[in-house]
């Protein structure tokens, strides 16, 4: 501290008595001191923190929504220059504990507070503090570091006073990057909250350990770990350990390398390269270099022409088989580009669509529902989900395929029905309906007899006769005219085929039902 500079404190307790009995203990100015905010648990007292920067945080241990260990472990990994003092009972002593490993002044016990104590304590504190000039001058190397980490990312060299900066503020002989990309289901402010006790973990676990974290997108940070080059499966066992706290984020961990100025091709040709396969790969929680030594299987291209010929033959069982045994290879075949990949999908989907088009299957509930499919395989985090869109797909056509109402012969026959359906009351013949579905009469003639209960002949009048029955009961018209309206020119013809059906005369069958 300089010596014409006030020392800045932030009192920190749940009781407001407390608080109220600590800012009438000392005449704080007359002795260099200035209480710059108070606050009543660890969430506000960092929201006061950060818009007073405080020389000193005195804290009670035992607060309700953040305790004073919490607090001590977030603001000596954000705000390392300031100085914390432990307020305490008697029955707190394994938390004080705790603080002091996160490197806490001292504690004072709540029952024993007087002011020549807290003032000892106090000033303790003040000689642990920097000057002014050599706090600014920390705040500068930061901003020194960036600059010269961002130069050397984009492959430009370090100068020799910057080589001097590096190497004060990374002491130690080895470097890993650990790459860290969060789920988009995580707030942009729990990103801060998830890397700061990433790092609090990390310089616990690791002791002499320093750090440096470099913020590339909203989602994606990658930290520095500069250790000794002993510490690397320490390394490893800590970075396991953040895996298993958060599941929903992505990590990858780099091999250790010595030199800094590797960093812009560590990152472009290992850590983005981790990433990027980390697609393939969701099944390890933790992506390390050498899961990357794997082989990679030898695949020949897709046999489109066959698998194309095999659906049009209606031979799906042979062509889905090869289809998901490509597909299981594949998979696997961790280079190839995540967009490339989803479009083979995408592209399988649409293919098997056309192909079932053309074969005249009803594929009105397949054609909507594959807009869902392309929007699920867009949205796909790893090859594994992707395989498995494309397999309920495949169920879906082969239920599809396997139906009798779906079968191409009887959705001809369904437009056949309609057709006659529609134009009973017309003139209506074989050789007509024949034209107008581009069929030979005589093969028409035996598809409708195969496919059907009745030959043509038998269906039209059966067809006729039934609307003929309903307008004899709901209309008055003279029968010669109904026979007329149900397609019929000759009247006694209709009279002969309705007697035939219905068992007696149109005259006897509309008095009957009257």
């Amino acid at each position: 501290m300089s010596t014409k500079e006030l020392c800045k404190i932030v009192i920190v307790d749940d009781e407001i008595l407390i608080r109220q009995g600590i800012k009438h203990y000392l005449n704080w100015e007359q002795e260099g001191f200035q209480i710059v905010g108070e606050a009543s648990n660890g969430k506000e007292a960092l929201e006061i923190i950060e818009r007073t920067h405080p020389n000193i945080v005195l804290t009670d241990i035992v607060m309700p929504i953040m305790d004073g260990e919490e607090l001590t472990r977030i603001i000596k990994s954000k705000y390392p220059e300031i100085e914390i003092i432990i307020l305490s009972s008697f029955g707190e002593f394994d938390y004080v504990r705790s603080t002091f490993q996160s490197g806490v002044v001292d504690y004072i016990l709540k029952p024993k507070l007087e002011a020549s104590t807290l003032l000892e304590v106090l000033n303790k504190a003040v000689s642990r503090i920097p000057t002014t000039d050599t706090y600014q001058t920390k705040q500068q190397e930061r901003m020194s570091v960036n600059h010269v980490i961002e130069k050397l990312m984009s492959g430009f060299e370090a100068a020799d006073y910057e080589a001097e900066l590096l190497a004060r503020v990374f002491p130690y002989n080895s470097f890993h990057l650990l790459g860290v990309v969060f789920s988009e289901n995580i707030p942009r402010e729990g990103h801060t909250k998830i890397q700061e006790s990433i790092t609090q973990q990390y310089q616990t676990s690791l002791g002499q350990a320093n750090y440096h974290v470099i913020t590339f997108d909203k989602n994606e940070t990658v930290i520095i770990l500069n250790v000794n080059n002993d510490k690397s499966q320490e390394v490893l066992d800590f970075a396991k350990r953040a895996v298993e706290t958060y599941t929903d984020t992505c990590f990858v961990l780099t091999e250790p390398f010595s030199d800094l100025s590797q960093i812009g091709y560590i990152y472009n040709e290992k850590v983005t390269k981790l990433l990027q396969y980390r697609f393939y790969f969701s099944n390890i929680p933790l992506l390390e270099e050498y899961d990357l030594q794997r082989e990679i299987p030898d695949i020949e291209t897709f046999n489109m022409e066959w698998f194309t010929k095999e659906c049009k033959h209606s031979r799906f069982q042979e062509a889905f088989s090869y289809l998901q045994e490509y597909v299981s290879i594949f998979s696997k075949c961790y280079t190839t580009d995540v967009f490339e990949f989803k479009s083979f999908f995408e592209n399988i989907i649409f293919t098997i669509t056309v192909i079932l088009n053309n074969m005249e299957y009803d594929v009105s509930e397949i054609v909507s529902s594959k807009y869902e499919y392309f929007r699920a395989i867009n949205e796909a985090n790893s090859a594994k989900e992707t395989v498995e869109h494309l397999n309920k797909f495949i169920d879906e056509v082969n239920k599809y395929v396997h139906s009798e109402r779906n079968h191409p012969s009887n959705l001809n026959m369904k437009k056949l029905l309609q057709y006659i359906d529609d134009h009973y009351a017309d003139q209506l013949s074989l050789a007509d309906v024949a034209e107008h579905f581009h069929f030979n009469p005589s093969y028409l003639s035996n598809y409708f007899s195969t496919h059907n209960k009745e030959g043509f002949s038998e269906y039209l009048n059966k067809v006729r006769i039934e609307k003929a029955s309903q307008l004899l009961l709901k209309d008055s018209a003279p029968i010669s005219e109904i026979s007329g309206m149900v397609g019929y020119s000759d009247h006694s013809y209709f009279c002969k085929v309705f007697k035939k059906m219905n068992g007696m005369s149109p005259s006897k069958f509309r008095r009957k039902h009257t």
